[in-house]
């Protein structure tokens, strides 16, 4: 090895992916997950490692994204928590924002808290956004802990009144309930210095309901990759950045969706010069793994972020990319509802027993199944090397789905299955394109993950899209994202004020702060760019937009730049008052992913096999073999490519070219 080798391994709900850049190039690798997700990781570390013919010892990067947060939060598998917040707050996770999630429905039910009533515990003090106005009565806060105690608390969470603007007295209640209790203890301060008392506490809730669950895992995590040799892990963050694993354990929210935006920023890098190559406004991803699809938006090389995202139910406002999720995957089971109506997911077959084509016990059809029936999956296909299929159960798990739903036969039903899991998707793209004001066909579609490829084509041809790439490690996409993401922190400070009536001194001054905290988490402060930011709305608004701010605050730049905003938003601006919010910075320290080419070996037209498409015609349709593909070839639609982690379909009137980085471009034929 004469480079550096580096490696990246990303966890999904029915495998876990790696890829392993050398010398020589990418080298991928699926396994199946495993109940302990660090087990998983390693097996595919050293199945990767085998395959390049190197010792884990030779890696001098390794970058991992895992789901163990998000599952917590879903499962509601995390810590036994514990709340102290201002005395009459008590039930403010409760109350919430008295919002329906839908309008009409009077049988509508909210999330529970993380956090019960009887672990929710009132502290005397008061602060107002000038300042503290009655301190802590410290024999007060021990007797809590004491109580805390009693309960059996896992972690302690932290939120008291108006804490973003005067800290003094949470500040103190942390230490004194961290020097009473032998837990974790998450302060919202700490976790998020920004108002909407709601939002803030519940954020602050969720970094302590799974700071144990994270502190454990990448514990377990290290301590088996220092036995093989490798380095330390860089862990993925929501924000789309890496960040050093002792920092990620400290801030255990940051990983809420770290597997999602590891792969919006694999496909980023990957499909980067799309939109000026085809005179695009940006690309629409799209990740469908064996669990769910994700779907989000870059404009501008960048991946759309948000602070204002609600993971199973529960506000989290930490910076994150903007990821729309449904539960539509390639395990995810078919069903007849009440009403004789197909449905697919959310639920799903999972990794065990899986599919019921995996053989493995599973009996439920699924859109594996579909796929399978339908001829886009070969009947000697073994998904990531290691599962082989069992085409008998799939027809009869759907020959019992068509029966139920009254379809004609097996492949009625998997056509069913395609369509409506095509469906449920095309609502998700259009959630972050048409609700947004962007047109989709304006947009090109990057597909990856285990099935997406499958299905890009024809939801491309649903939405009006015309360009979808395939990269070339389409399957393992998140697992190489996590090569080229850039480190990155966040930091926020609520600074309420009119704009007419903001000191840029006093701001320059809070900004100052901002970026020392957040490069005093980056590894090379020296490398890194910082950004400032400002939330800002018209007078009389409840939700702010926000706009970069330069070197030093100027007032009427900042103003300018959020009226354009404004009107780029909303189609409007207006001539009211300006109010700043939140002032914002972030450090980021560039990275670039590995350079892919294509290296075509081998046959790559083994043969042909009998599928069916939208039009329900049966097609004799060549299936070639990925890995042989030169760069340059076009092959005519109907036709199937086959790799080792996924499957590409070119339905009829589309045509793929191999891009000399590998990856395949599909157009409709008369483009």
């Amino acid at each position: 090895m004469t480079g550096e080798v580096r490696l990246g391994a990303d966890v999904g709900g029915t495998f876990t992916d790696v890829v392993l850049a050398t010398d020589d190039g990418l080298v991928t690798a699926k396994v199946p997950s495993t109940d302990d997700q660090s087990v998983g990781v390693m097996n595919g570390v050293r199945k990767a490692c085998k395959s390049a013919e190197i010792d884990p010892a030779d890696v001098d990067e390794f970058t991992h994204a895992m789901t163990v947060s998000v599952n917590a939060l879903l499962e509601r598998s995390g810590a036994k928590t514990a709340l102290v917040t201002t005395a009459g707050f008590r039930d403010v996770l409760e109350i919430g924002r008295q919002d329906r999630p839908d309008l009409y429905d009077l049988d509508a039910t909210r999330p529970e808290p993380l956090v019960p009533r009887r672990r929710r515990f009132e502290i005397g003090e008061r602060a107002t956004p000038e300042g503290v106005t009655e301190t802590v009565d410290e024999d007060a806060v021990r007797e809590v802990a004491a109580e805390i105690r009693e309960c059996d608390a896992e972690s302690v969470a932290v939120s008291l009144l108006h804490a973003y603007a005067d800290a003094e007295n949470e500040r103190r209640v942390a230490e004194i309930l961290g020097s009473e209790l032998d837990v974790s203890v998450s302060a919202s301060h700490e976790v998020l210095a920004e108002f909407r008392e709601y939002e803030r506490t519940s954020t602050t809730v969720v970094d302590a309901y799974v700071t144990p669950k994270i502190d454990s895992y990448l514990g377990r995590l290290s301590e088996r990759a220092a036995e093989a040799g490798l380095p330390k892990p860089l862990v993925m963050q929501a924000n789309g950045g890496i960040a050093a694993i002792d920092t990620v354990r400290e801030h255990a929210v940051t990983t809420t969706m770290s597997g999602p935006a590891a792969g919006v920023v694999g496909a980023s890098e990957s499909a980067a010069d799309l939109p000026k190559e085809r005179d695009l406004r940006g690309l629409v991803t799209f990740d469908m793994g064996g669990t769910s699809s994700d779907v989000s938006l870059v404009r501008d090389g960048e991946a759309e972020r948000t602070t204002d995202a609600e993971l199973a139910g529960q506000p989290v406002r930490t910076p994150m990319v903007d990821v729309t999720t449904v539960g539509a995957g390639g395990g995810s089971i078919a069903w007849v509802d009440s009403g004789g109506a197909l449905r697919v997911g959310p639920r799903s077959a999972g990794a065990d027993p899986g599919p019921a084509c995996y053989g493995m016990g599973g009996t439920e059809p699924t859109v594996t199944d579909a796929n399978l029936v339908l001829g886009y999956i070969g009947e000697r296909t073994e998904l990531g090397g290691e599962l082989s299929l069992d085409v008998a159960a799939a027809h009869d798990a759907l020959a019992e789905l068509a029966a139920e739903a009254g379809l004609d036969g097996p492949v009625a039903a998997a056509r069913g299955v395609y369509r409506v899991a095509n469906a449920n998707m095309a609502r998700a793209i259009r959630s972050v394109t048409v609700e947004r004001g962007h047109d989709p066909r304006e947009f090109g579609l990057v597909a990856f993950g285990g099935a997406g490829p499958m299905h890009a084509g024809a939801l491309a041809a649903d939405l009006g899209i015309g360009t979808v790439v395939v990269p070339r490690a389409c399957g393992v996409l998140s697992a190489y994202g996590l090569l080229a993401a850039d480190e990155k922190h966040d930091a926020v400070r609520t600074h309420r004020v009119a704009l007419d009536d903001a000191e840029p001194g006093r701001i320059d001054e809070y900004y100052a702060e901002l970026e020392s905290a957040v490069l005093a988490d980056v590894r090379n402060p020296a490398a890194a760019r910082v950004r400032r930011q400002a939330d800002l709305r018209y007078t009389g608004q409840s939700f702010e937009l926000t706009v970069d701010v330069g070197d030093s605050f100027d007032p009427t730049a900042v103003a300018d730049r959020f009226h354009e905003t404004h009107e780029s938003t909303y189609g409007y601006r207006m001539d009211d008052a300006v109010d700043l919010v939140n002032l914002r910075v972030s450090a980021s320290v560039p990275r670039k992913g590995p350079a892919v080419a294509s290296a075509a070996s081998g046959d790559s037209h083994p043969g042909t096999r009998e599928a069916r498409f939208e039009d329900g015609a049966r097609y004799e349709t060549p299936v070639y073999d990925r890995p042989g593909l030169a760069a340059g070839r076009t092959i005519g639609g109907p036709a199937v490519i086959e790799g080792t982690e996924s499957t590409v379909v070119v339905p009829p009137a589309w045509e793929a070219t191999v891009r000399p980085d590998g990856s395949l471009l599909l157009v409709e034929g008369d483009q």
